[in-house]
């Protein structure tokens, strides 16, 4: 509800204007509320009445429904005086502290903001479950292997369906087997149970301390050496195996290079990654990668596209001849960056390592 109309600046049900002069009725704030929300909504606005507290709220619907009618005089009153308020706003802020974050967050930094979460006691950004779906599989993972199986069940219950799924198929097999079994019962569960659930994971999202950096190391330096040359690439690798082997692996996997093509992209996805490659760029990538796992990825490319293509880039490779290999380092480095484009648009989707070791 991005675009709903907020009610925080007009306060709660009892703040509204009252109207003065009105002839044919003598209606009360919480009626004039009633009026207002019900117009709204039957006009097709979208009203953040999340906003509002649960006994504002629980007064409206209450209100909303003793109300029998009003006459078109009346109703032109209301919105009126409504539309005079809302006029003589200048500028509304955000109630309380929470509400001051939120409109702040990613203004001020993040220590900043750690700090007075604390101070006041503020634990969550709006809907807890929210902050809660944006975690990774493997915070998600962590997350449920310090809680309990109820609670882990009714955590994987509020889960996007995909996302559920792949934390699920992570989990040691006994422990996904008892937080299934479990989620039958839930069926009894209150709203008020889930939304304390959902307040007390997000405290201990809340309660992290802040990182300077958003993604992890393994991933920043494998996006590095993804732009490097193939000898810095191997010579930072094998410098790494020596002092911290398993870091190395973790920065191999997040490491997509030429030699990958053959492993990582799909046969169907080859037309729609040398659709969008300069042709130059990938007969010069071509035409120096014919060998080893190079040359399996060229390969790979010229039999997964139209025979027609695959003769025309042969030919093209045949006329370049031999390319120095400063030249090959940048096409190939330019084939790649497109496959990664293709990816973050959502285009093409990578075979993962892990696919590859359960096959």
């Amino acid at each position: 509800m991005d675009n709903a109309i907020p009610l925080a600046p007009l306060g709660g049900i009892d703040d509204m204007p009252v109207l003065s002069g009105m002839r044919k009725t003598n209606l009360s704030r919480p009626q004039k509320a009633a009026i207002i929300v019900r117009f709204l909504l039957n006009e097709g606005a979208e009203l953040a009445l999340a906003e509002l507290s649960d006994n504002h709220q629980a007064d409206l619907t209450y209100m909303m429904g003793d109300m029998g009618y009003i006459d078109r005089e009346t109703l032109g009153d209301v919105l009126m005086e409504f539309a005079q308020e809302l006029e003589s706003i200048g500028l509304s802020f955000p109630n309380g502290i929470s509400g001051a974050l939120s409109v702040l967050q990613g203004q001020i930094s993040p220590m900043t903001e750690a700090r007075l979460r604390k101070e006041a006691g503020v634990r969550m950004i709006g809907n807890p479950w929210s902050r809660i779906k944006e975690l990774s599989t493997q915070e998600l993972i962590e997350m449920v292997d310090g809680e309990s199986i109820e609670v882990s069940a009714v955590l994987i219950s509020k889960l996007p369906v995909d996302k559920a799924a792949e934390v699920l198929a992570k989990l040691p097999g006994d422990k996904a087997r008892r937080i299934t079994f479990a989620m039958s019962m839930t069926e009894s569960i209150t709203p008020e149970a889930v939304d304390r659930i959902g307040l007390t994971l997000a405290c201990q999202i809340e309660d992290r301390p802040p990182k300077a950096f958003k993604t992890g190391p393994e991933d920043r330096l494998g996006a590095i050496l993804n732009s490097a040359s193939t000898a810095t690439r191997d010579e930072v690798l094998g410098s790494l195996d020596e002092k911290d082997a398993e870091f190395a692996d973790a920065v191999r996997r997040r490491i997509f290079t030429y030699a990958h093509i053959a492993t990582r992209v799909k046969p169907l996805d080859v037309p729609k990654l040398t659709k969008d490659i300069d042709e130059g760029a990938l007969v010069t990538a071509m035409a120096y990668a014919t060998e080893g796992d190079f040359g399996m990825s060229t390969e790979f490319i010229l039999s997964n596209m139209s025979g027609r293509m695959a003769d025309q880039l042969r030919e093209a490779v045949t006329d370049r001849g031999k390319v120095k290999t400063k030249e090959a380092e940048a096409a190939m480095s330019e084939v790649t960056k497109a496959v990664r484009e293709l990816v973050e648009l959502g285009e093409i989707e990578l075979v993962s390592e892990d696919d590859d070791e359960d096959e």
